[in-house]
């Protein structure tokens, strides 16, 4: 990833609306959610979900599928992998102590209990 892909995807994350959007996608996986959805579970009104989607799709961290008359958006997990990627490319490279544990992302699950 290039840093002005880095920049694009992180300014679309920069604002709450959005950034809730993208995370319940991660949380849903590749079945996605229509657009009934997600203004039902975030209580987004249907113009200003309509905004947020494209932008989030403009950044391609989000892609869309037609189902028949249904329409159905899901995160871009390879663009999320990207960038979580981008992020940690050099981690702690320049440090005088070992630090290999500071770049491994520790799962929410685990997160939680300590």
């Amino acid at each position: 990833m290039k840093s002005d892909d880095a920049v694009l995807a992180l300014s679309a994350l920069a604002q709450e609306s959005r950034l809730a959007v993208f995370r319940l996608l991660v949380k849903r996986g590749p079945d996605g959610y229509s657009p009934g959805d997600l203004i039902e579970k975030l209580s987004i009104p249907a113009s200003t979900l309509s905004f947020h989607l494209s932008e989030l799709q403009a950044a391609d961290l989000i892609g869309s599928r037609r189902e028949g008359r249904f329409l159905y958006y899901s995160a871009n997990f390879d663009r999320m992998r990207g960038l979580i990627d981008f992020l940690t490319e050099k981690c702690c490279s320049l440090s005088d102590v070992e630090c290999d544990s500071a770049c491994v992302p520790v799962p929410a699950s685990r997160r939680r209990r300590a």
